[in-house]
C-alpha cells in the first residue's frame, strides 16, 4: 500500500497490509503476551508506559513533522497532539498505583465482600486519520497498565503516522506481542472485530463504521467502546462575552480543516446578535491563511482528500437547496497551494435551523449558523440531532450556565461554559451519546472498560450464613 501526503499527494512511505493468516497469527501472539503481562505488578506495567513518555518527549517535534506530512496538520496542532500522547502517558503511569476496588459491607455475620479489577486480554484498537497517534494512545497506554496487550490497526489514510508511533514502543522495550500493529483496510478491522480471542473493540471514526462493529462485537457478545460521529453546537447568548467567544468559536469551527469529531458544525446566536455575530465571524473568516500547513502563518491545512472536498461541496449545494445561505467561504483553493492536494475556504452558512443536510456530519470546515428566541429553544436545536458528543455554551448569566449543564441542558457526553467545542483535556473522560456511541476514553474511570470486575465473598466465620435469610438444613 502506496502512503501518500495529503499536502500534495507525493508518495511518502510503503506498507504491507496484514493477511488473514497474518492477522490470526497476531491475535495468537496477543493471547501468549497477555497471559504474561497481566502476572506483572500493575506499577511495573507503569514503568514501561514512563520509558514511552520519555522518548516521545524527546521526539515530539519529529512525530509531529510526520503528522503534518501525512495528514496535513499545522504543526502546532500536530505538536499539541503529541502533547496529547505525552499527557495520556503520564496519567496512565499514575493509574497504575490507582486501579482500585471497592470492600462492600455484607449482610451476613463474619464475611466480607470486595471487588477486583482484573486484566481483560487482548484489546484491538482502531483509529482514524485525524487524530493518527493520539487516539491509540489514549487506548494503548491504559490497556497497557491495564494489564492487557493490544492489536492496532490504523486508518489507511494515516499508515506513516502509525509506523512512526508504533517504532517508540519498540525502542522502550514492549516485549514481543504485547502491542502490535496491523496495517490494512477494512477489512483487517473486521476480522479482529470477528475474532473471540478480542474481549474488546475499541473504534474511533464514522456513525457506519460503528455500527457495523458494534454489530459484530456483539453477534459473540464481546465488548465494543465506540467514538463516533460528532455534530456539535455552540449556544451564544446575548450576555456572552465576545472577546472570549469569537476565537473560540473560530478555532473550533476551523481548527483541522474542520476535520475533528469535536469541531464545531452548528452555532446557535441569540436572535438579537444574530446578524453582528455573523458580519464578525465573515470577517475574521477573510483573514484565514489557507495552504501548505509547514508555511509561517497558515492556519487552515488541506482536507484528508479528494472525496472530502467533494463531500463538501455537495453539502453546501444540499444547504442552499434546503433554503440556507452560504455567508462566506466553501470554494476550493487553487492558487498559491501545493498541487495534489484538496484545499477548500472554511464556510459559514446560514439556516433556519436543523435542516436535513443539518443533521447530517460533514468532515469539513463548513459552520451552520442559526438563530434562537429563548434557551429552551437553543437547547432543543443543541440536542435536535442524532449526535452527542461535545457542546458549549457562551454566556455570563449563572443561570443560564447551570440550566445548560443540568439534566434539561445539554445531551452530550461533554458540555463546555466559555470555552469552544473541541481541545478536551486527557483529565476528563471524553465521549459522548446517541449515535457518537457511548464510549468513555481517557480520564476518569474510563480505564474500566479495559478490565473485568470480580466480586468476592469471604466468610472468615465458623458457621454458613445464607444470604436473604434462606434457611437450607441438610
Amino acid at each position: 500500500m502506496i502512503c501518500r501526503s495529503c499536502i500534495d499527494g507525493a508518495a511518502i512511505g510503503h506498507v504491507e497490509e496484514a493477511t488473514p493468516r497474518e492477522i490470526a497469527a497476531a491475535i495468537g501472539r496477543a493471547r501468549e503476551a497477555f497471559l504474561h503481562w497481566r502476572a506483572a505488578p500493575a506499577p511495573r506495567r507503569g514503568h514501561l508506559v514512563g520509558r514511552i513518555a520519555e522518548i516521545v518527549r524527546r521526539r515530539k517535534s519529529e512525530l509531529a513533522a510526520v503528522i503534518t506530512r501525512e495528514v496535513g496538520k499545522i504543526p502546532s496542532e500536530a505538536e499539541g497532539e503529541v502533547q496529547e500522547w505525552i499527557d495520556i502517558c503520564e496519567f496512565a503511569v499514575g493509574l497504575s498505583r490507582q486501579l482500585y476496588g471497592l470492600t462492600v459491607a455484607s449482610e451476613r455475620p463474619h464475611h466480607r465482600m470486595m471487588e477486583q479489577w482484573h486484566p481483560l486480554g487482548p484489546v484491538a484498537v482502531i483509529t482514524a486519520f485525524n487524530f493518527p497517534m493520539a487516539v491509540w494512545a489514549w487506548n494503548a497506554t491504559i490497556a497497557l497498565v491495564c494489564g492487557d496487550s493490544v492489536i492496532w490497526k490504523p486508518s489507511e489514510k494515516a499508515a506513516m503516522c502509525a509506523q512512526a508511533a508504533h517504532a517508540v514502543l519498540a525502542e522502550a522495550g514492549c516485549p514481543e506481542g504485547l502491542s502490535q500493529l496491523m496495517q490494512g483496510g477494512h477489512e483487517a478491522g473486521n476480522r479482529l472485530a470477528e475474532s473471540p480471542d478480542i474481549p474488546l473493540v475499541s473504534a474511533t471514526g464514522s456513525v457506519a463504521m460503528g455500527k457495523v462493529v458494534a454489530a459484530t462485537v456483539g453477534a459473540r457478545l464481546g465488548r465494543s467502546l465506540l467514538e463516533l460521529g460528532g455534530n456539535n453546537a455552540a449556544i451564544l447568548t446575548p450576555s456572552a462575552d465576545l472577546q472570549v467567544a469569537l476565537p473560540a468559536i473560530v478555532f473550533s469551527a476551523v481548527g483541522t480543516a474542520g476535520q475533528r469529531c469535536t469541531t464545531l458544525r452548528r452555532l446557535i446566536v441569540h436572535e438579537s446578535i444574530l446578524d453582528d455575530v455573523t458580519r464578525r465571524l465573515s470577517d475574521a473568516y477573510g483573514r484565514l491563511t489557507v495552504g501548505d500547513p509547514r508555511e509561517e502563518g497558515v492556519l487552515v491545512g488541506p482536507l484528508i482528500d479528494e472525496r472530502a472536498g467533494v463531500s463538501m461541496r455537495a453539502a453546501l449545494d444540499g444547504a442552499l437547496e434546503q433554503g440556507g445561505v452560504v455567508v462566506c467561504g466553501g470554494e476550493r483553493v487553487m492558487e498559491g497551494v501545493p498541487g495534489g492536494g484538496f484545499y477548500a475556504r472554511p464556510a459559514i452558512v446560514q439556516v433556519a435551523g436543523n435542516l436535513d443536510i443539518v443533521c447530517e456530519e460533514t468532515f469539513a470546515p463548513i459552520l451552520y449558523t442559526m438563530g434562537y428566541r429563548d434557551l429552551e429553544q437553543a437547547i432543543d436545536l443543541q440536542n435536535g440531532v442524532r449526535q452527542g458528543l461535545s457542546s458549549a455554551i457562551f454566556t455570563n448569566d449563572a443561570r443560564e450556565a447551570e440550566w445548560f449543564l443540568s439534566p434539561m441542558g445539554s445531551d452530550c457526553g461533554i458540555a463546555n461554559v466559555n470555552i469552544g467545542t473541541s481541545g478536551a483535556e486527557i483529565g476528563g473522560a471524553f465521549g459522548g451519546e446517541k449515535d457518537t456511541g457511548g464510549g468513555r476514553e481517557s480520564g476518569s474511570d474510563a480505564w474500566k472498560a479495559y478490565m473485568r470486575r470480580a466480586t468476592n465473598t469471604i466468610n472468615y466465620g465458623r458457621d454458613l450464613p445464607l444470604a436473604q435469610g434462606v434457611r437450607f438444613t441438610v
